[in-house]
């Protein structure tokens, strides 16, 4: 079982952004930056690739608001994506708020931010989530 498939069953915390019955969304404790987003597929696949079609695209259509509301919450150019899957054998995908494609460089130091600046970035992108849908 994947740290993700913890993650995701509870067992492990998480800064959980976005769920529904074949996805979930959560902050990286690891960013590249604040407001950087995991987007899983609940079903445990290792590479992105060898998600079924279906749910590879509904994976896209799932993470569509949620990166539309990382870019109304913090000052970047946009939101870019990445999908690296080395370090966890979980098909993801990485939703950063960038201004430039270095920003995307997973070989740079991660950012150290405290609870208090997850548990901020966490309420940005979900009062900016929650006003699309309402």
């Amino acid at each position: 079982m994947s740290i993700f498939s913890k993650i995701i069953a509870g067992e492990i915390p998480s800064y959980k952004i976005a769920e529904n019955d074949r996805f979930y969304a959560f902050l990286d404790i690891f960013p590249l930056a604040e407001g950087h987003t995991l987007v899983v597929p609940k079903k445990e696949v290792d590479k992105i690739f060898d998600v079924d079609d279906a749910d590879l695209a509904e994976l896209l259509l799932f993470a569509k608001p949620i990166a539309k509301a990382i870019e109304a919450s913090f000052k970047c150019d946009r939101v870019g994506i990445a999908t690296i899957g080395l370090e966890v054998p979980h098909a993801h995908l990485h939703l950063v708020p960038i201004n430039s494609a270095d920003d995307l460089n997973f070989t740079r130091p991660k950012l150290k931010l405290t609870e208090e600046q997850m548990k901020a970035a966490q309420q940005k992108i979900l009062q900016h989530l929650n006003k699309q849908s309402a």
